[in-house]
């Protein structure tokens, strides 16, 4: 099992605008402002590789995802409503079959600013 722990009065990432789909048929939002808990989940599949798109179907946690060569198969870019939520999660990976759940909190999204331009002397 995956053990979280989170610490008070860290800032959240920002939360990340996208196109919202027209209708979600479980009325769930997938906004960064409801789901403050921003993650990065790295999972090594098992025997069988796990389906993305049944993931992202079954928890609106999944924002993104990517599939690997390395250390991990895929990662997913999760949005929880809490740590129950990205447990939950968790726990659903390695009972899918995962070999191996990493799980990593993001503490602040990085976004570069535009360089400043100094006029030369």
């Amino acid at each position: 099992m995956t053990a979280l722990r989170l610490i008070a009065g860290a800032r959240p990432p920002e939360p990340v605008r996208r196109p919202e789909p027209a209708a979600r048929t479980d009325g769930a939002a997938r906004t960064g402002d409801e789901r403050p808990l921003h993650a990065l989940v790295r999972v090594g599949f098992g025997p069988v590789p796990l389906d993305f798109d049944r993931l992202a179907a079954e928890f609106p946690a999944v924002q993104s995802g990517f599939t690997l060569a390395g250390g991990a198969d895929l990662e997913l870019r999760l949005a929880c409503t809490g740590p129950e939520e990205l447990r939950a999660i968790s726990t659903t990976l390695l009972r899918s079959g995962a070999a191996r759940v990493q799980v990593d909190l993001v503490l602040r999204a990085l976004t570069p600013r535009p360089p400043t331009l100094r006029p030369v002397p």
